[in-house]
């Protein structure tokens, strides 16, 4: 016997919990399912030092200021503490510890969400907010590496007590990269392997970050959208995982650690041991930290028409092929914010107020075309 809501919200984060947040607003009756144990641990999941990379004026969720400082930059486990403070203080419907494992469509309409536990919790509007990026990716050669080698992915690394004595390997030379391969580079020593893509021209938490925090959030809401040709243009690289500018460690920074930064990327194994593009052989690497990104995976959305990357098709998150089924927190679902806690308001509301105009609304309905 399946459960029977109207609208149901797969995922609590900063995108599911924004959805609900609008959702209850405009008085539809709506559950959030979150698979983890507490909302938040998506954040608290994450390695210990992480800080994030905009303030705390910009890291609110709708209706409600991040509780810090305005210029501070909060941690992962305070945004964590966050989400599950918001969810409390809006009381918002979220169960936890409840996974979705598959979504199906229903003979006369409406969905099936079956979920890890045996149980299915049916709908007639569902909102997958569980983000762009849910499978870490590693190069298909790991599997190569001599298994005395350790291999942790920026995924499941938390701190510097999972490393092994001896060299560290960190792939991949963008954000996660450059914060871990300075981590390790004070117990360890420390390659950093692949391109860095040029760094931001400020330094965070000095003044002339916040003169570049009066504009940013206005070019990532409103000049890097999809109505934009340079906003389609940054779209088209950031799904392809298109690497990033260095931000809060720039190259000095590394360098001051003594991180041998190596421009080379590693693509391959050789007798065990990791290859760089330019021949070279990292013979005393003992643990290879892959920062080398996520990648999409919504098969488990039956229902969703895919593109050849696997990304949902979709306009700012209204699936129009598929009438009741909803996205929020994709990558750059209609703007480079929308992977951002900054975003993460706007897109939920445009996606609300369409699921709203769906029960009959006819102001709520001429809101959404809009």
């Amino acid at each position: 016997m399946s459960e029977q809501v109207e609208t149901l919200v797969v995922g609590a984060g900063q995108a599911g919990l924004s959805t609900a947040y609008h959702l209850r607003r405009l008085g539809v009756p709506t559950l959030v399912l979150e698979a983890r144990r507490r909302v938040g641990d998506v954040w608290r999941e994450r390695y210990d030092s992480l800080r994030l990379f905009s303030p705390a004026r910009g890291t609110g969720l709708p209706g409600m200021a991040f509780p810090a400082p305005r210029n501070s930059y909060p941690t992962g486990a305070e945004m964590g503490d966050f989400l599950e403070a918001y969810a409390a203080a809006m009381d918002l419907p979220v169960r936890t510890g409840v996974h979705a494992e598959r979504v199906t469509a229903r003979d006369g309409g409406g969905f099936r969400v079956s979920t890890a536990d045996g149980g299915a919790v049916d709908a007639e509007q569902v909102v997958v907010a569980t983000g762009g990026h849910q499978r870490p990716s590693v190069p298909a050669f790991a599997a190569d590496l001599d298994p005395g080698i350790v291999q942790v992915h920026s995924a499941g690394y938390r701190n510097p007590g999972q490393l092994q004595d001896g060299p560290v390997l960190v792939v991949g030379a963008s954000h996660s990269g450059a914060d871990l391969a300075l981590e390790a580079a004070a117990t360890h020593p420390t390659y950093l392997s692949g391109r860095v893509h040029g760094e931001v021209p400020f330094t965070l938490g000095r003044p002339s970050a916040e003169l570049a925090y009066l504009v940013i959030p206005t070019v990532f809401l409103h000049v890097l959208t999809l109505r934009t040709p340079v906003g389609r243009r940054a779209a088209a690289a950031v799904r392809r995982g298109g690497a990033a500018p260095l931000i809060r460690v720039k190259r000095r920074d590394l360098a001051a650690a003594g991180v041998e930064l190596v421009e080379a990327r590693t693509v391959g194994v050789r007798d065990g041991r990791p290859l760089l593009a330019d021949g070279r052989v990292l013979a005393d690497v003992r643990t290879v930290l892959w920062c080398t990104g996520f990648r999409e995976d919504f098969r488990w959305v039956e229902p969703a028409p895919l593109d050849e990357d696997g990304y949902p098709r979709h306009r700012r998150g209204v699936v129009e092929d598929v009438p009741g089924l909803y996205f929020t927190g994709l990558v750059f679902q209609y703007a480079f914010a929308s992977m951002l806690v900054l975003g993460a308001g706007r897109d939920a509301r445009y996606v609300a107020r369409h699921v709203a105009a769906r029960r009959g609304a006819p102001a709520l309905a001429a809101a959404a075309a809009g």
